[in-house]
């Protein structure tokens, strides 16, 4: 009996620690699954759940206000295909990325190299440049409407003095859409500055010196040897951009509400009249799959487009 404790003796104790170690790690787990739990609740309440619900009513005719949801299948797909406001809004949204994405990558480029040199209060003008991002959409809208107003804003007071007729800006349809591209462009350039003052500063000097001892002057170095090292920060921005632009709203409501005359429309307003003005949940959820289908599509084109002119450098 003797010897067959003293046998025993050294499987109690290796499994012991390995128990205590099992213990530790599941107290760790636990403790783990705590803490994500409510971040996990919280994505899938007001998440994943809304995805889900929108996929199905999509296929129902569904206005949130009555029981009565019945499946209608593709119906409400194949209605934006005649729908002609639809048309009109991807239009306006096409232009309107076409031109605030460029515009908004130049005009923050041009800064941003404007403001990677040693000068005199360099970062309260970095400050300021940046401060476009801080500045709430509401304030944004407000300050644009009151620069661009017909009687009395700034914009025809200085078109007056060279002699330029009045405008009528935000009540004209054929320059409602591109005064929110100057507004949304004035907006999101501190963010463009940032992104490539960033890739700016992580530009090896030696390149630069290099090409200076080469003959190079300051336009061929920035083009030849500047530009490559900034298109990861290009690609970046440029999806970046787009999928916002894509999911034009905020500037839309507060300054035109889709006016005049359908001019201002954009997708993602057009989805918000349908459901909340209109009560046409299920069109609107037909219209929202199919604006993050043209965002998956684009996405993936710019990715492997950028393959083709991005250099990482190691």
């Amino acid at each position: 009996m003797a010897i067959s404790g003293t046998l025993l003796r050294p499987r109690e104790a290796g499994t012991r620690p390995r128990q205590r170690r099992r213990a530790k790690m599941a107290s760790e787990q636990f403790t783990g699954w705590a803490f994500v739990t409510p971040g996990v609740a919280i994505i899938v309440l007001f998440g994943a759940a809304p995805i889900v619900w929108s996929a199905v009513m999509s296929f129902q005719r569904n206005n949130l206000l009555t029981p009565d949801t019945p499946f209608v299948g593709l119906k409400n797909y194949r209605q934006m295909v005649h729908d002609p406001i639809v048309a009109q809004a991807i239009q306006h949204t096409l232009i309107y990325t076409a031109l605030f994405v460029p515009g908004t990558m130049v005009t923050g480029l041009f800064l941003a190299v404007a403001m990677n040199r040693k000068i005199r209060f360099i970062s309260l003008y970095r400050t300021a440049a940046y401060a476009t991002m801080a500045i709430s959409t509401i304030s944004e809208a407000i300050v644009f409407i009151w620069l661009f107003d017909p009687s009395y804003g700034i914009a025809n007071y200085v078109l007056g003095k060279a002699g330029i007729p009045q405008q009528q800006f935000l009540n004209s349809p054929s320059e409602a859409l591109y005064v929110i591209v100057i507004m949304t462009i004035w907006g999101w350039t501190g963010f463009a500055v940032v992104i490539y003052l960033a890739a700016l500063q992580g530009v090896p000097q030696n390149l630069l010196e290099a090409a200076a001892i080469d003959g190079a002057g300051h336009w061929h170095t920035f083009r030849r040897v500047t530009l490559p090292l900034l298109s990861p920060a290009t690609l970046f921005l440029a999806v970046w951009l787009t999928i916002n632009a894509l999911q034009l709203f905020d500037e839309v409501y507060l300054s035109t509400q889709g006016g005049p005359l359908n001019a201002t429309t954009v997708l993602v307003y057009y989805l918000y009249d349908q459901a909340f003005q209109q009560f046409n949940f299920g069109y609107a959820s037909a219209i929202a799959y199919f604006l993050f289908l043209v965002i998956i599509v684009v996405t993936v084109i710019q990715f492997r487009a950028g393959r083709r002119f991005t250099y990482y450098r190691s």
